[in-house]
C-alpha cells in the first residue's frame, strides 16, 4: 500500500501549486516520492513475472518528473498533482510511449491503473488496425474477455470522423478502425490505495491487461 502522508502531500499540492510552497515541503515531496518509487519497484517483478519484457525496469527509468513543462501550456503550473510511472519493454525514457505498457496514476481521488496504445505514430496506428481487420476474433475475444469487462469495460480512445484510409464505411468493425488511440483504463479510490492488498490488486488488474497490451504491441512485429 501506500503511505497516507502521500496522498496528503498530493492533495495540498494541489491546493498550493506554487514554487514558494513547494520549496518550503520539499521534505513532504521527497518522502512521497520515495514512498512512491517503493511501490513501482514492488511492482515491477511482479508484473515481470507474466510480462518478461518489462523485466528490465526500475523505478528510476519508469517514474515521471513533477515539473510541468509550461512552454507551450496555457496552464503555468509549475508542479503536477500526481505520481505517474509507465512500465514498458522500451529501455531509453525518452521511447517510452513507443510499446504499450502499464501505466501507474496516483493522484487525490483520481487514480487510475492503465495501458495500451496512447497517440501511436502512424505506422503503428495502421499496423494496428490492420491487426485488428485480420484477426478479429482475437481482438473481441481479448476485449470481451471477463477479467478485461470487470477491471477496465470498454476501451477508450479518440475516433476519427470517418472512416480511415483503406477500410470502406461498411466494415462490421469500423468504430474500432476509427480509434486514434486503443486505451483500458482502471479507477482506483483513495480507499484501494491505501489498502494492503494495494500491490496484489494492481498486479492482476495489469495481468488482465496483458493480452490487450500483447496485441498491440504485436501489430508492430
Amino acid at each position: 500500500m501506500l503511505s497516507k502522508s502521500t496522498l496528503s502531500f498530493l492533495k495540498d499540492l494541489a491546493a498550493n501549486n506554487n514554487r514558494e510552497w513547494f520549496t518550503e515541503n520539499k521534505a513532504r515531496y521527497e518522502t512521497a516520492k520515495a514512498d512512491f518509487e517503493k511501490f513501482i519497484d514492488a511492482l515491477i517483478p511482479k508484473i515481470a513475472a507474466f510480462d518478461k519484457s518489462v523485466g528490465h525496469n526500475t523505478s528510476k527509468s519508469c517514474v515521471f518528473r513533477i515539473y510541468r513543462d509550461v512552454r507551450f501550456s496555457k496552464d503555468k503550473s509549475p508542479y503536477k498533482t500526481h505520481f505517474g510511472a509507465y512500465i514498458t519493454s522500451t529501455v531509453k525514457k525518452s521511447e517510452v510511449h513507443a510499446n504499450a505498457g502499464y501505466y501507474i496514476h496516483i493522484e487525490d481521488n483520481a487514480s487510475i491503473l492503465a495501458g495500451g496504445a496512447y497517440t501511436p505514430p502512424t505506422d503503428w496506428l495502421n499496423a494496428i488496425r490492420q491487426e485488428i481487420d485480420y484477426n478479429t476474433k482475437e481482438f473481441k475475444k481479448i476485449i470481451n474477455g471477463k477479467e478485461f469487462k470487470q477491471y477496465f469495460g470498454e476501451i477508450e480512445g479518440e475516433k476519427l470522423s470517418r472512416p480511415p484510409k483503406g477500410y470502406e464505411s461498411t466494415h462490421p468493425e469500423m468504430e474500432l478502425l476509427k480509434l486514434k488511440s486503443f486505451l483500458a483504463s482502471h479507477s482506483l479510490s483513495n480507499k484501494q490505495l491505501l489498502a494492503d492488498d494495494l500491490l496484489a490488486h494492481s498486479t492482476k488488474v495489469f495481468k488482465a491487461l496483458y493480452p490487450f497490451n500483447s496485441f498491440l504491441n504485436r501489430a508492430k512485429d
